[in-house]
């Protein structure tokens, strides 16, 4: 489904997005990953952490086309946009 169609159906919003929000973003993730990498939690929460960072990697995604989704927008659904 394209951005479009995710529009039309009410899914995106408009928003203007600024160098920093996107820097932000990035270190988010290399917080994350680096943060999953060294362990010293469960399993469970490396992989928490990882996934924490493929979302905000969708999110830089949809916010350098400035929009955002509306809430609720399931995690599903961010990582479709994604495709």
């Amino acid at each position: 489904m394209s951005l479009k169609q995710w529009a039309d159906n009410g899914w995106l919003r408009q928003h203007v997005t600024s160098p920093e929000e996107i820097d932000n973003l990035l270190k988010i993730v290399d917080r994350d990953l680096k943060d999953a990498k060294e362990g010293g939690v469960s399993n469970d929460w490396q992989f928490g952490i990882a996934y924490n960072a493929a979302l905000k990697l969708c999110a830089i995604l949809y916010t350098l086309k400035d929009t955002r989704p509306n809430a609720p927008c399931s995690t599903i659904e961010l990582f479709r946009l994604c495709r």
